[in-house]
């Protein structure tokens, strides 16, 4: 097989490690560029074999015009999720590969991380005691242990999700525009519709793909269908979440607390350090400052686990592709 020349973009340093170390001894060349893909930087892409792009990566008609006429046949998607790219435009022109699944364990584990946080306060008493503060005052939370908790979307990350829900002894229901009666019949948790999941839920937990039905998933109606109190957790993406309705529904109490590890105008920001500028994003900073909001930057993937699984499969899908003209894990 001859080399295969991959164009890497919005590269970390934790990629090139991980990329580096499965494709070293495979006829793989990667060039690592930190800059995004999009309409003004897919002319790095020339010459390239395949081009490789992240969840915040523009591949929009013009990008998969740019990479169809320089000879690209390949895009792969080191993620799972391909809402930022064009998929309808790019048949027909590329081949569009993905990683399905890495570590469900990592999403969910870091969703229960910022549910714990939140609920008992750790944030704050983490910053108190830097200040030798060891008041417990303002720090009271209350027992995940009893409370429903409502997941949306039972793929892979929800069940585990799930699965360690029950372990804290929560009541669980769920909805999934496909639901797996498999998993209903074995107790493990209960479907029910959309709504219900709204007005039963004392936590919600978001765990579905974005696109055009789940766009604004949760948005100002929804809001005020939930329990007063609502805890709302994000790890998946951040369009689910429509951020207007949720700071108004932290600034009226509705929403008692909001776990978000992906924002819907994340693109320019996220991965990226802006603690040297202002913040252009005003509903981004509201919640930010709101005391009952934690915001981590897209990290919930970030083990070594998965960061070895999304590399390992990367470079699979791109080999078996040259090898065989498909690859099993090619968006149809």
């Amino acid at each position: 097989m001859d080399i295969i020349k991959v164009a890497f973009f919005d590269t970390k340093q934790y990629d090139k490690l991980s990329f580096e170390k499965f494709g070293k001894d495979i006829n793989i060349h990667f060039k690592f560029f930190e800059t995004k893909l999009n309409e003004d930087t897919v002319d790095l892409a020339t010459g390239f074999d395949v081009v490789c792009t992240f969840v915040n990566d523009t591949v929009n008609k013009k990008v998969i015009d740019c990479m169809y006429k320089r000879g690209i046949k390949v895009l792969a998607l080191r993620c799972a999720g391909f809402n930022n790219v064009d998929i309808k435009y790019a048949q027909g022109r590329i081949h569009v590969l993905r990683v399905p699944a890495y570590s469900p364990y990592a999403v969910a584990e870091h969703a229960m991380a910022l549910l714990l946080t939140s609920v008992r306060r750790i944030h704050k008493a983490y910053i108190r005691s830097k200040d030798f503060n060891f008041s417990l005052v303002g720090l009271t939370g209350f027992d995940l242990h009893g409370k429903t908790v409502g997941i949306v979307g039972t793929g892979k990350i929800g069940r585990v999700f799930a699965d360690i829900c029950s372990g804290f002894g929560m009541n669980i229901l769920a909805y999934d525009k496909y639901p797996d009666k498999k998993l209903e019949s074995n107790n493990f948790f209960k479907y029910v519709e959309l709504e219900d999941v709204f007005t039963e839920s004392d936590i919600i937990s978001l765990h579905c793909p974005l696109t055009e039905d789940t766009y604004h998933l949760i948005d100002k109606t929804a809001i005020g269908k939930c329990k007063k109190g609502v805890i709302i957790i994000n790890t998946s993406r951040g369009a689910l979440l429509d951020s207007d309705a949720l700071l108004e529904g932290i600034k009226s109490r509705q929403v008692g607390a909001a776990c978000l590890d992906v924002y819907e105008e994340e693109s320019d920001l996220f991965f990226e350090d802006n603690s040297g500028h202002i913040l252009d994003d005003d509903i981004l900073a509201r919640l930010i400052s709101m005391p009952n909001v934690i915001v981590t930057s897209h990290q919930a993937f970030l083990t070594e686990e998965a960061l070895e699984n999304i590399a390992e499969t990367t470079i699979n899908n791109i080999t078996e592709f040259f090898n065989t003209g498909k690859c099993v894990n090619e968006i149809q």
